[in-house]
């Protein structure tokens, strides 16, 4: 058995500093001991997918090699939520990420029934997502060599490394009273609903508003991250910049992404461009974004009440108030709106304490032969990377 400070600082070496996931009793020294230390960072996920994507994007906003790494943390049990993020996101775009993932049901051991299947399967999910896993170090002379093992595989891959954990690995570690690291902020903020009441077809459409995107986020300092499906597509067919990325996967996760990025990188604006079905997708994202949302980051969601690229299926958006979600979860402004101008003025708005949160109703429909991005993933990764190296790094 070790102890957690033996685990963190040496893994703090290595430059893992951000630790994002959903608890575990197995897990609970870490918890406890990262949330006693000011200089790391701890983020308490609603579910395990959204913690993979939220690390991803801090790995997105790495300023070196080996420098502002993070941790995801789960129970096996959450595995099946991160599936998506760790086969479409991590895998795709080559951003790695250490997993420190509990063994519940592990064969040979008693544990309750809902892990009687996720047990002896955990191995082979890892395997069967391409994931290179090993036993959690019990000893202290073996954490050294499984951190520089996970370490030079995210080097030599980009993608992730997996530790799993066996019941009695840590030793206790308790948690100081005050040692949460997530502050309270001010009153709420009322979410502002401003509809002139526009008939669906008379409303803007997605490819206007990204228009405007593109017109008030200067490529020098906002970085623009947009939607799983057409979003993406039509953002890159009206002008393809190295401040943009857009996703192809990991339908709802763009939020998370994009809110990792910006806790790693509070130089740049940050604008994640998301979808009604996406959002409604990994709605808890909101309340994560809301908690630990910093002034550099901004949401702009895009509501054309259907599923567009599979068809025009309708959402349930209608029934919803994604501005009074976005308030109600901590969002430090909010607002939902059908009129595309105040959409410009919203971009162009003055920062706040916390994140700030848009709603643009629009009309549904896509120009016709719209284009896939003609570079890969990883190559949009590198050369947005490229394009926000500090300087001397390039």
């Amino acid at each position: 058995m070790i102890e957690a400070a033996q685990f963190v600082e040496a893994a703090r070496e290595y430059g893992f500093e951000w630790y994002a996931g959903v608890p575990c009793s197995h897990l609970t020294p870490f918890i406890n001991y990262v949330l006693q230390d000011r200089s790391l960072h701890y983020l308490s996920m609603t579910n395990e997918g959204d913690a993979v994507a939220l690390i991803a994007g801090i790995a997105l906003g790495a300023r070196a090699e080996g420098h502002g790494r993070g941790v995801a943390m789960m129970q096996n049990s959450g595995l099946g939520n991160a599936v998506s993020p760790l086969t479409s996101l991590t895998w795709t775009f080559h951003l790695p990420q250490l997993l420190i993932v509990t063994w519940r049901g592990q064969p040979g051991s008693h544990d309750e029934p809902q892990h009687a299947l996720m047990g002896p399967i955990t191995p082979t999910l890892l395997e069967t997502m391409q994931i290179p896993w090993e036993l959690f170090p019990r000893e202290r002379d073996e954490i050294d060599p499984a951190l520089r093992r996970a370490a030079s595989h995210m080097e030599e891959t980009g993608r992730p490394y997996a530790l799993l954990m066996q019941k009695g690995s840590v030793a206790a570690c308790e948690l100081k009273p005050g040692s949460q690291q997530l502050q309270a902020r001010g009153a709420k903020a009322q979410p502002i609903v401003r509809l002139r009441g526009l008939a669906t077809e008379s409303r803007a459409s997605r490819n206007d508003a990204l228009r405007e995107v593109i017109a008030r986020t200067p490529s020098s300092r906002c970085a623009v991250l947009a939607t799983t499906g057409y979003c993406g597509r039509e953002l890159y067919a009206i002008e393809d910049r190295p401040n943009q990325l857009y996703m192809v996967g990991s339908m709802g996760c763009v939020l998370p992404l994009a809110l990792g990025l910006a806790l790693a990188r509070p130089d740049l604006r940050v604008l994640a461009v998301d979808g009604d079905g996406a959002a409604l997708m990994r709605m808890g994202a909101f309340a994560t974004a809301g908690a630990y949302g910093p002034p550099n980051f901004s949401h702009l969601l895009l509501d054309n009440g259907v599923h567009d690229s599979t068809g025009g299926q309708a959402t349930v958006s209608t029934h919803v108030s994604f501005a009074g979600i976005a308030a109600s979860c901590g969002y430090a402004s909010a607002l939902q709106t059908d009129d595309l101008g105040e959409i410009a003025e919203w971009l162009d708005g003055s920062v706040l304490e916390g994140s700030r949160f848009a709603c643009l109703l629009t009309r549904k429909g896509t120009p016709d032969s719209l284009p896939r991005p003609s570079v890969s993933p990883r190559e949009l990764k590198l050369r947005w990377m490229q394009h926000f190296a500090p300087a001397g790094v390039r």
